[in-house]
């Protein structure tokens, strides 16, 4: 079990009930997915691209990536409707808590400049987006292999109704924000 898994059933259960006043733990909010999207739109033209941001996702969750196709044409991209225009890869269970303590513990130590994460990232339904500029703060990724340097999103998908009930659940997960 993870060290995250057993920090969320053995404290924040607890303290989220108290905060919150829940009748029930089945109340209490938890961490359902983390969903990682690394947009290619230049893959549409080369796929090498697709391929070189499926491994280094690969690399960085430890889980195969499914790569998003175009929905629509659309003229002023250049893009077709099926044409490869990212990759995506959803964490559940124990590999989610693995990747959110990697996350937290090391890969955002090592941005550069890094003051914390918005606060304001919210959806206004419990789900959390944090935008990362580059692949390069994961360890797993070393820069002479990196084919190009590419952002990505993390959408953090909870069982909480309300934006502040998120909030609390990733601030007691050490989710480091701003102040």
């Amino acid at each position: 079990m993870s060290n995250y898994k057993k920090i969320y059933d053995e404290k924040i259960v607890k303290s989220l009930k108290d905060e919150f006043k829940y009748s029930s733990i089945m109340q209490v909010p938890k961490l359902e997915k983390i969903v990682i999207n690394m947009g290619c739109g230049d893959g549409s033209h080369d796929h090498k691209f697709i391929e070189a941001a499926q491994k280094d996702l690969e690399l960085i969750t430890g889980q195969k990536t499914v790569v998003t196709k175009a929905k629509k044409s659309i003229a002023g991209f250049k893009v077709r409707e099926g044409q490869a225009i990212g990759v995506k890869v959803t964490l559940r269970g124990e590999a989610m808590y693995n990747f959110m303590e990697k996350l937290i513990r090391v890969a955002l130590p090592r941005v550069r400049d890094f003051r914390g994460v918005s606060k304001t990232a919210f959806d206004g339904k419990g789900n959390y987006t944090l935008g990362i500029k580059e692949q390069l703060i994961f360890p797993e990724i070393e820069y002479d292999n990196v084919v190009k340097v590419r952002g990505m999103d993390i959408v953090f998908v909870t069982t909480a109704k309300t934006n502040e009930e998120a909030f609390a659940l990733l601030k007691a997960f050490g989710m480091p924000f701003k102040n």
